[in-house]
């Protein structure tokens, strides 16, 4: 018995495996993510910063919706506690988001957790926790290593985007409608991930509470809309009755570990 469990092959942990299946799963949405923000850096020009604080703005801060939502009250002359109140709100679905990454990096250090939060995208969580959702153990170097190869990649082309239109924001001519050029990139990423009931009736139900939640201040209405899409989607998995699959049964009797 002992020496058959030492030559049965163990489940692979190692991080490097986990941060090549991020780079392969974020890979398709690279492309998106430098178009969106090379129009927040040509944004960030035309509102009126100098290139110097427009590239100190998108290193600093980096969360394309805060920095377009802020660059209209900055140029406005707005209190600093209502431009930070403002970029708060928007940024508010992350609190979501880092609840639910927590019980994957508790075991780490703070420095290294406030790290990773900084570097958080929509796109990283989106694409990590269905995949680790249902895994029965939690903070594995496989899920670690997951999660820095979909969030690397997306800071060095979000950065390359942006500062490109930093540099360029002032050779583009007004009349280019780069705002609908980043819906678009933003729609290849997000309409492939609409593949479920729950999904479907989530991404519905955030896109009814945004169009209507468009009139309130700061914008309220894009976090009205992230909790409302969560929370149906949420009830409508169980109330459709959606399962993952049974995990695989290894030799033995004994079920497999490696849940994905």
């Amino acid at each position: 018995m002992r020496d058959d469990a030492m030559s049965a092959p163990a489940a692979s942990d190692d991080w490097r495996d986990g941060a090549r299946a991020g780079v392969r799963a974020v890979s398709g949405a690279l492309l998106a993510t430098a178009i969106w923000g090379m129009v927040t850096g040509i944004a960030m020009v035309k509102s009126g910063l100098t290139e110097s604080l427009a590239l100190t703005m998108t290193l600093v801060v980096y969360a394309g919706s805060a920095q377009l939502t802020s660059l209209p009250l900055i140029a406005a002359g707005a209190p600093l506690w209502l431009i930070f109140a403002a970029g708060l709100v928007v940024n508010l679905r992350f609190v979501i988001f880092a609840a639910a990454l927590q019980p994957y990096f508790r075991h780490l250090s703070w420095p290294r957790r406030l790290g990773l939060g900084f570097i958080t995208t929509d796109i990283s969580f989106v694409l990590f926790v269905p995949r680790y959702a249902h895994a029965e153990r939690r903070g594995t170097n496989e899920q670690i290593g997951f999660f820095l190869g979909c969030v690397v990649p997306g800071w060095f082309a979000w950065q390359g985007g942006s500062i490109l239109g930093i540099y360029v924001g002032a050779l583009v001519p007004p009349a280019w409608s780069l705002e609908f050029a980043a819906i678009l990139a933003l729609l290849a990423i997000t309409v492939p991930l609409v593949n479920a009931r729950p999904v479907v009736l989530a991404a519905l139900a955030a896109g009814i509470v945004a169009w209507f939640g468009q009139p309130l201040p700061l914008r309220l209405g894009l976090a009205a809309a992230v909790i409302t899409g969560i929370a149906v989607g949420m009830l409508a998995e169980r109330r459709l009755g959606v399962r993952r699959p049974a995990p695989p049964v290894a030799p033995g009797g004994q079920e497999g570990g490696d849940e994905r």
